[in-house]
């Protein structure tokens, strides 16, 4: 898989890297003049705005994460004093340092079951506990933190207590590791709003704490939980779920953006009905999942696309059908040689059950064989049929060129399948052209 590519890298760094540096550069470089009345609004408008939208839209780990990352800055400036270098304020930082980072880390492996009762009284529970802990360690009377929490939290030559433990660094790179780890393997706008919102927290945390600044840099780590729930709604729109290739929506508005010269591909995977009904839907999403990650590869400058089924489209911008056809030649050969490492070998859809049963399984064995010699074995393949047409002359309408893309599919499917076929147009241009 290949995971540093142009896609991955834009979508780490929009919004939560612009967001950090862009609050970096205001705050530390004081081009804007910014007040604390000013800092005070945006910090509660973006708690308060992003605590509606979570709500609104049933994103729990948004939510907890805004919540336990307001909890504990309220905490270190209700026991904090400023000027004041021992006692509860610097007990409250260190907690807090230690806390969120887990809390973030333990939130990027929850599953997101929404904001039903049973599935957030647990983390109810969890942060109350962890602010009834702060509170008992915060104690007027307490002047150093418990054994576990013992890092030198003083500049010694600075009189200022400027810096999170040394400690807690660990805990604040061990949960960057994962977060980065699990966004390169998820993709998902929430593990990377998650990732940049600890760093800012970081930052606010290394910049006292309390005061305008911190304040600022908090609110700005809201603001990354806050804007990943619109990315993700995005994504959720114009993206296939499960392949995670640009999905129909997203086809449709590419269309209206293109001008002649552009080609239309469409794919099909060969006999997936029968290999659906025969391993079963899970292994079916296997299949596709494989095949879309291979048609992500496409060369040439193709965009591939999940327009629904098994059906995927590739458009390629500035290319004829003709200047198309080794890169889809090539891409046909690179997914009739992936070997698909069956998961579910004894999936119970292989085992017949009454009479009915084993007359449909006689009836498709044929169908799974051409996909493989031996169905019982846990390596398998697939292959692909496609059809191509380009818009070299056409108007800018695009449904003609579908059609004729289709029109060449049903050629390819018919002429025996795992092949690729050009529109009739496109093929009397290429043999003039031969000619």
């Amino acid at each position: 898989m290949d995971i540093w590519n142009k896609a991955t890298l834009k979508s780490l760094v929009i919004p939560g890297a612009l967001l950090l540096t862009a609050a970096a550069l205001l705050l530390q470089s004081g081009i804007v003049p910014l007040s604390a009345p000013a800092i005070n609004f945006y910090y509660y408008a973006v708690f308060g705005g992003g605590t509606l939208l979570s709500l609104r839209f049933n994103s729990s780990r948004v939510f907890f994460a805004l919540l336990v990352l307001f909890l504990g800055h309220h905490a270190i400036e209700f026991f904090a004093s400023p000027g004041i270098h021992s006692g509860p304020g610097p007990i409250a930082l260190e907690a807090v340092s230690v806390l969120l980072p887990l809390n973030f880390l333990l939130f990027a492996f929850v599953h997101e079951h929404g904001l039903a009762i049973h599935s957030i009284l647990p983390r109810i529970g969890l942060v109350f506990v962890e602010s009834v802990f702060v509170a008992v360690i915060c104690r007027p009377d307490e002047t150093s933190a418990p054994a576990f929490l013992h890092p030198t939290l003083f500049d010694q030559h600075g009189g200022t207590w400027t810096k999170i433990p040394q400690f807690a660094w660990f805990f604040f790179a061990a949960t960057c590791a994962v977060l980065l780890i699990r966004f390169l393997l998820r993709r998902n706008p929430v593990e990377s709003g998650l990732l940049w919102s600890l760093v800012t927290t970081f930052f606010a945390l290394q910049a006292g704490a309390i005061g305008a600044t911190p304040r600022a840099y908090v609110a700005t780590a809201g603001l990354i939980l806050f804007s990943s729930i619109i990315e993700n709604t995005y994504v959720l729109a114009y993206h296939d779920e499960l392949t995670t290739l640009p999905a129909r929506r997203a086809f449709n508005e590419a269309l209206l953006r293109m001008e002649p010269p552009y080609s239309i591909a469409v794919v099909d995977i060969d006999h997936f009905k029968s290999f659906n009904d025969t391993y079963g839907h899970e292994t079916g999403d296997q299949v596709l999942c494989m095949v879309a990650a291979r048609l992500a590869q496409v060369t040439g400058g193709g965009q591939a696309y999940r327009v629904g089924g098994e059906e995927f489209s590739i458009l390629f911008s500035g290319k004829t059908a003709c200047e198309t056809l080794e890169h889809l030649e090539s891409l046909r050969q690179k997914i009739e040689t992936s070997v698909f490492h069956l998961r579910r070998p004894h999936d119970r859809r292989r085992k017949p059950h009454g009479p009915d049963r084993r007359r449909s399984a006689r009836k498709k064995t044929s169908n799974v064989r051409a996909l493989t010699k031996n169905p019982s074995i846990q390596e398998l393949s697939v292959t692909v049929s496609i059809g191509v047409a380009d818009a070299s002359s056409s108007p800018r309408d695009p449904d003609p060129i579908i059609r004729a893309a289709d029109k060449a599919l049903y050629r390819a499917k018919e002429s025996g399948r795992n092949r690729v076929e050009m529109a009739s147009a496109a093929r009397a241009r290429a043999a003039k052209r031969t000619a």
